[in-house]
């Protein structure tokens, strides 16, 4: 849509329904309200694609990494003192955190209202299609320019989030730390990661370039879950958890990098919403298998979260090949 009608209506829109949802959160007479106001979110949801064809559209291709970069780390800022401020703000009442997010969903509706112009150079240019494609989502990976780059999106998120369900049993289980030093590590994990992705993104890509990173970060992660796993000893965790952290952020901002130098200019926003669909699926189905591995054994979820990151390693090689089409199938 926001290759079609421009990006700014909808950021505008879809923060719009940010801000809505969590006042009526706020104020939700009863558990239903609450659940409405969760799904308007969703509804209104898919704004950081739309930022990030922002990106696509406002920079060169050397300068995208570190804006993409810049988008991860306000993404990490968040994660790191978000929940924060609903800790210090619950306490007063339960709804402040919610009034508080608003508030601040409403400020950006208005940055974005006055301070934001149309980066979209191309709208109404691209092929007209149905709203809801998962013909589309499918055939997508079978894209000369993007299935490569799109298959490591799923198995990577695959991994991250079985990681994520595990991280908390295995800490209290295996490592035997307390609630205090798991937000701890968390906090330590969104620090590194925001400063990896303000301070280290664009440095190292125009250093190494694009694909040396990418591989690099990929690799990174898989012997983080490795060692993870069969050194469960508290310091070996903490530094293999700091080395996850800097190659997750790389990850996180490198792969929209990629997608948007392997696609037209008119596709970005359809290309970014894809990729975002596959991060979403990864989401939903990487804490199922999480899920499965851990009842076979608490830490074997960090095995699968290796194994999704060593076809990562595989399938990037295929990312960003000599000689790819200009023109987008999208």
């Amino acid at each position: 849509m926001s290759d079609k009608y421009g990006r700014k209506p909808l950021l505008l829109i879809s923060i719009s329904g940010t801000a809505l949802s969590f006042f009526m959160a706020a104020f939700a007479p009863n558990a239903i309200f609450l659940f409405i106001a969760r799904a308007l979110d969703g509804i209104t949801a898919g704004n950081i694609p739309v930022a990030s064809a922002v990106i696509s559209d406002t920079t060169t291709m050397e300068d995208r990494a570190k804006g993409f970069g810049i988008i991860g780390a306000s993404f990490g800022f968040g994660f790191v003192f978000g929940p924060a401020i609903s800790a210090v703000t619950v306490g007063i009442f339960p709804s402040l955190p919610f009034i508080i997010a608003g508030t601040v969903s409403l400020v950006a509706v208005i940055i974005t209202a006055i301070f934001l112009p149309e980066t979209n150079k191309h709208i109404g240019e691209v092929k007209k299609g149905r709203l809801f494609d998962f013909g589309k989502l499918y055939h997508a990976l079978f894209d000369p320019n993007i299935g490569a780059t799109l298959l490591i999106t799923l198995f990577y998120f695959l991994g991250l989030f079985s990681f994520i369900y595990a991280f908390q049993p295995y800490a209290v289980k295996i490592l035997k730390l307390s609630p205090n030093e798991i937000s701890l590590l968390f906090t330590m994990f969104g620090v590194i990661g925001l400063l990896t992705q303000t301070l280290l993104v664009g440095k190292l890509t125009k250093k190494w370039g694009l694909k040396k990173i990418f591989a690099g970060a990929i690799i990174t992660s898989m012997f983080a879950f490795l060692v993870m796993f069969f050194v469960p000893i508290l310091s070996i965790f903490i530094f293999s958890q700091a080395f996850l952290a800097v190659a997750n952020a790389l990850m996180q901002t490198l792969i929209n990098t990629i997608l948007s130098a392997e696609t037209d200019a008119k596709s970005q926003g359809t290309i970014l919403g894809i990729s975002a669909s596959y991060m979403s699926i990864g989401q939903i189905f990487g804490p199922i298998i999480g899920g499965i591995l851990a009842t076979v054994s608490i830490p074997f979820p960090l095995v699968g979260s290796a194994v999704c990151s060593f076809v990562c390693f595989l399938l990037s090689f295929h990312v960003l090949k000599p000689g790819i089409k200009k023109e987008s199938a999208f």
